[in-house]
C-alpha cells in the first residue's frame, strides 16, 4: 500500500500548489521515491508525463477560471505559470481549441482534464514471469529518432519510425548476421519525450566490413549505444504472432504488480527491449516463438 499512498500523496501535492512552482524532487519526495522513479512510474501507469499532467490541469482550471470569472487574461497566464500572454494563448488553443477571449464567449465549448485519483481495487492473481539479473555491459550499435510522450503511445516507433528505416534495419541485422534480433533502447526520459532506438550486436569489426563494402555514408548511419552494466528486472510477454502488442501490459505488470512489493525502485539508465522475432518457420510455429524481453535498470531502495 505505501506506493499506492506515495502516488496519491505526491497528486495530492502538485494539486494543492497548482499555481506555484513546481519541484519534481519535492514532488517525487511526497511519494518516497527518487525523482527518476516517480516521472517513470508516473508515465508507465498514466500514459502522459508529469509534465503533461500539470500542463493539462493548469489549462483545465484556467479556461474554467476565463469561462466563469472577470480576471484579466494576463492575470490567468501569470497565475498558472506563462510569462507572456502570447505563451498563454497560444497553449490554451493548443489545448481547448479555442482562445482565452473566445472562451468567455456564452457557451464556449472547453476541454476539462479530470485530478487524477488512486483507487485501489482487486488486481493481480496473473502470472508474469521475470528474472533479476546482473548484466554485463552490452554494446549496440544502432539509431535513434526523439519522440514525445510516453514509450507507451507506440505508434510511432512501431510503425512510421520502423518503416521509415526500414533499409537501414535490413542492412545492421544482415551485418549483425543476426535476421531474427532486434533490440530497441529507450533512454533520456524527461517531459520532452524520450530517444527510441533500432539496433543491434555487431562485432568490433563489423562496422569496418559495412565501410567496406558499403561505404562510409552507410556505416556512418550507426552510432554506439551503451547499455551499462548493472542489476535489470527481465519480463517477457507471452509467445505470440505480435508480440509488441503486449508491451504496454508487460511495462504496467512491472510496476504495478512486481516492484511496489520488491525492495526495488527503477534506476536512471536505458531500458532495453528485445525482439525475438524469427522469419524462417511455419505459421504454426511463428505463433508460438516470437517473444519480446523487456529489461528495466533497477536498485535496492
Amino acid at each position: 500500500m505505501e506506493w499506492i499512498v506515495g502516488i496519491q500523496n505526491a497528486i495530492d501535492y502538485i494539486e494543492n500548489n497548482i499555481t506555484e512552482e513546481l519541484d519534481y524532487e519535492l514532488i517525487a519526495k511526497e511519494s518516497f521515491s527518487s525523482s527518476f522513479h516517480f516521472q517513470r512510474v508516473f508515465s508507465i501507469l498514466c500514459g502522459y508525463t508529469l509534465g503533461e499532467y500539470i500542463r493539462n490541469r493548469r489549462l483545465t482550471l484556467a479556461g474554467t477560471e476565463l469561462a466563469h470569472g472577470k480576471k484579466k487574461v494576463i492575470d490567468i497566464a501569470y497565475k498558472y505559470g506563462y510569462d507572456t500572454p502570447e505563451s498563454f494563448t497560444k497553449a490554451f488553443q493548443k489545448f481547448h481549441g479555442i482562445t482565452p477571449s473566445q472562451a468567455r464567449s456564452n457557451g464556449a465549448m472547453l476541454k476539462s482534464f479530470s485530478r487524477l485519483s488512486i483507487k485501489v481495487s482487486l488486481e493481480g492473481g496473473n502470472i508474469m514471469d521475470y528474472r533479476i539479473e546482473e548484466k554485463e555491459e552490452l554494446v549496440l550499435h544502432g539509431y535513434t529518432r526523439r519522440f514525445s510522450g510516453t514509450p507507451m503511445d507506440r505508434k510511432l516507433q512501431d510503425h512510421y519510425f520502423h518503416c521509415e528505416t526500414r533499409l537501414r534495419q535490413a542492412v545492421l541485422q544482415y551485418m549483425a548476421h543476426d535476421v531474427d534480433t532486434v533490440y530497441n533502447p529507450i533512454n533520456n526520459f524527461d517531459d520532452t519525450g524520450y530517444d527510441y532506438y533500432i539496433a543491434s550486436y555487431l562485432e568490433d569489426d563489423d562496422l569496418e566490413i559495412i565501410s567496406d563494402m558499403m561505404g562510409a555514408e552507410i556505416a556512418g548511419w550507426f552510432e554506439k549505444i551503451i547499455i551499462p552494466a548493472g542489476t535489470y528486472l527481465v519480463c517477457e510477454t507471452q509467445r505470440c504472432n505480435c508480440p509488441p502488442r503486449h508491451a504496454e501490459a508487460l511495462y504496467r505488470g512491472a510496476v504495478t504488480q512486481w516492484l511496489p512489493s520488491s525492495g526495488y525502485e527503477l534506476a536512471e539508465g536505458p531500458e532495453l527491449e528485445i525482439l525475438h522475432w524469427p522469419y524462417k518457420k511455419d505459421d504454426e510455429t511463428l505463433n508460438n516463438s516470437r517473444y519480446m524481453e523487456l529489461w528495466l535498470p533497477i536498485k535496492k531502495k
